[in-house]
Order: structure tokens, then sequence, then C-alpha cells
């Protein structure tokens, strides 16, 4: 018996093909039954992280995944309809300027994969948080050099400056890190990941190891 997830990819291998609306009319019934495993799963997944998180009590699938139709109002590329679900995981649902979690299944195997960190911070934010890192740094390497996360989340991912930003010294210590515009860490799932029902609370162990990175950018927001 196929596997779920098998249905789910191979659905969206189809509509990479098709990327219109007529098709995606056409087979609206089987997209909102692969939607409704995706929506099922992602509840299990939000609970499994509440345990460990409990300012996730009262997020919901809904509060936290993203449509399928794509914004093309900006982008060159006009096909209406992402080929991905997604979904990103915090206190506040997917509508926040905190650092969150964010889960991403489809396509594209490069980003199909568990996100945790900050994306496209304003730049008086960004400002905030690389003097927070350079103030703490000890603490915020002890962070980011656990075993776990060496393993399982290596390097950082997301936008970062050709040179070091401005006002600070070019031979800083720290100079890789200023020069991100984002910090994020990405674990990427290959499709087999997805075939093991137990994923979800696999998904939220590995969220986990990612929390104290959260709070530490949290708190420098708040602070």
């Amino acid at each position: 018996m196929t596997d779920p997830y098998s249905r789910i990819f191979a659905f969206f291998d189809e509509l990479s093909l098709n990327n219109n609306r007529p098709w995606f009319a056409e087979h609206r019934p089987e997209f909102d039954e692969l939607r409704a495993i995706w929506m099922a799963d992602l509840s299990r997944l939000i609970n499994a992280m509440t345990s460990w998180m409990p300012a996730l009590e009262g997020q919901t699938p809904a509060s936290c995944s993203y449509r399928i139709y794509r914004d093309t109002r900006f982008s060159p590329d006009k096909t209406p309809l992402k080929t991905y679900f997604s979904a990103a995981i915090s206190p506040f649902g997917r509508k926040t300027h905190y650092a969150s979690f964010y889960i991403q299944i489809g396509l594209d195997q490069a980003s199909t994969g568990l996100y945790g960190g900050l994306w496209c911070p304003e730049a008086p934010l960004l400002a905030k948080l690389r003097h927070a890192i350079v103030d703490n740094i000890e603490e915020f390497t002890e962070i980011t050099t656990t075993p776990a996360i060496e393993r399982d989340f290596p390097g950082w991912v997301g936008d970062r400056l050709k040179t070091i930003p401005k006002g600070w010294d070019r031979n800083h210590p720290q100079a890789e890190l200023l020069r991100l515009k984002e910090y994020g860490k990405f674990h990427q799932c290959r499709r087999s990941f997805f075939a093991d029902p137990e994923w979800p609370l696999k998904a939220s162990e590995l969220f986990h190891e990612l929390l104290p990175l959260i709070d530490f950018i949290n708190y420098s927001i708040d602070e």
C-alpha cells in the first residue's frame, strides 16, 4: 500500500508540470484529500512540540500553515501555485517577526526539511541581534555548536553580505556571523523521512534541539 506522502510528492510532481488554475481545479478533490493528511500530521507535530514549548498551546494547523497559492505580484515567476506544503510554528502562528520553526515538504528536495531561526528581519532588528551575538558570543557559540546541532543542523542558511556590515571592523573575529542577514539552521529531510508514520514525533525531537537558539534570538529581540 502506497504511503500517503508518496502520493503527496507525486501530486506535487504532477503539479510542477501543470502549474495552472484549470488543472488545479480539476484535481482539487485529490489536493483537498492530501492536504487533510498533511494538516492532521501538522497537528500531531504542534502537539508534540507543545510538550517542550508550552507557549505553543492554542496554535493549530490553520494558524501555522501557509496556503497553496503563490503571491506573484512582485515575482517574475507567475506560476500560481506552490509545489510544497509549509508551516511556520511559533506562539504567534505563522505571522511573527520573532524567530520560529518552519517545515516544508514538497517537490524541491533541497528545501524539503526543518528550519529554525529568524528570517528577513528588519534592518534595526538585524543590527540589534548582531550586537547581542557579539556581546554574548560565548553563550551563542555554546548554543550553536552542540554535538546535536552540528550533526543535525550544520552551518547557517539564508542570505549574507559579501563584506562585513558598515561600522564593524573588517577583521572582527565574528566577521562571518556578522555577514549573515538571517540566522537560520536547516535539517534536510529525504522523502523517506515522511514515509515513517511517526515522522511528526521525530521532527519535534529535531526541532527541540534548536530551542535554545530560538530562545536566544527572541530574548535578544525583547531585551
